[in-house]
């Protein structure tokens, strides 16, 4: 399901984009030119890369940890020059970002980058079970 929600019908805060997908190998450039095109249009083309990044860590930590690949994508455009992401799941398995990674670590990672881009960043229940990863940038000036 692909639900865009205009601002005509909702006003600029409350902006926003939903997908449900079962994620693959390709679904992380699929939802990256999704979001650009969302910036874009939302006039924050400045956030584009960060909120790039962090959305392509989350599917693919669907992808990797999640059995059965399904997932939701949140993008939402925030008051003022913020946008807020989140990729809601089924697995009740939370993330959890390693202190200490040695340098041929290949997973953990994905939560470092994203503390590294986001203002912030959380995991919280979602409705139904299972959990909700979500991510906002531009809401700091940074």
């Amino acid at each position: 399901m692909n639900a865009y929600i205009p601002p005509a019908l909702c006003g600029p805060a409350s902006v926003q984009y939903r997908l449900s997908l079962t994620a693959g190998e390709h679904s992380a450039r699929h939802i990256r030119r999704i979001v650009r095109s969302l910036l874009e249009e939302w006039e924050l083309p400045e956030l584009s890369d960060a909120v790039e990044l962090g959305v392509t860590e989350l599917v693919a930590n669907v992808v990797r940890h999640v059995p059965d690949r399904r997932c939701s994508v949140l993008v939402q455009r925030l008051a003022g020059a913020g946008v807020r992401v989140e990729v809601g799941d089924g697995s009740p398995e939370l993330p959890c970002p390693s202190a200490e990674l040695s340098v041929t670590e290949e997973r953990g990672r994905g939560l470092l980058l994203l503390e590294a881009v986001a203002d912030k960043w959380g995991v919280g229940p979602r409705p139904g079970g299972g959990k909700r990863v979500w991510f906002e940038c531009g809401t700091e000036g940074g």
